[in-house]
């Protein structure tokens, strides 16, 4: 097994450096480098590429619009957001545009390469200053309530079930703080899935948050 890996990043001594440490890993092969978002599309079209790792600050089209385009256009490759920004104002909108991974450019290489590792088996990984963000946000109140528009959306059981998942609860503990089966609320998740245009638990969190649900 070959992880195969494209770095975007419009610092050319960073492309570098990460090709050279990486390519040093048995199991990982670099089989392209771009330096803005659009020649990143391009490659991942070209070259098909397991995972991008992904800087946020590039000319042209930057890493969040890239990895939502990824996404929107159903390239079958995993997002690694590597940059120097850990604030919300960063994190939510990359998660939000589907990326699989957050970590920050001052990472132990070692842990980067686990977390390469982790993210192209299914996994989601994050820097632990970044979880901390995360953490944040879902614990702090909202200064607006948005919960009239949600409930144009989602019934009121389905805002039921996204409020338990952003406390980070598990299918059957959703099934067994709302009394219904854990089929109802598999069928519940896939709901607000659709609904909400989202791709997995972590986004649909984030959507709760935005949207005033995390009390």
């Amino acid at each position: 097994m070959t992880i195969k890996l494209l770095i975007a990043d419009d610092h050319h001594v960073v492309r570098r450096g990460l090709i050279f440490f990486l390519n040093t890993q048995t199991d990982i092969e670099v089989i392209g480098e771009a330096s803005n978002g659009e020649e990143a599309l391009k490659l991942v079209k070209e070259l098909k590429p397991d995972i991008v790792v992904m800087d946020l600050s590039m000319p042209i089209v930057d890493g969040i619009q890239a990895t939502e385009r990824i996404k929107i256009e159903g390239y079958p490759v995993k997002v690694m957001i590597l940059t120097s920004f850990y604030d919300q104002d960063h994190i939510l909108p990359a998660i939000e545009a589907g990326a699989a991974g957050y970590y920050l450019k001052d990472s132990d290489p070692d842990e980067l390469v686990s977390a390469i590792r982790k993210i192209y088996n299914g996994e989601k990984q994050f820097h632990s200053k970044v979880t901390t963000q995360l953490v944040s946000a879902l614990t702090s109140k909202t200064e607006t309530k948005k919960e009239d528009i949600l409930q144009e959306k989602l019934t009121k059981r389905e805002i039921d079930v996204l409020k338990e998942i952003t406390r980070g609860k598990s299918n059957k503990e959703i099934a067994s703080a709302l009394f219904i089966t854990e089929k109802t609320v598999k069928t519940h998740v896939s709901n607000i899935l659709a609904k909400t245009l989202l791709q997995d638990r972590t986004q649909l969190a984030l959507y709760a948050i935005r949207n005033g649900l995390s009390d």
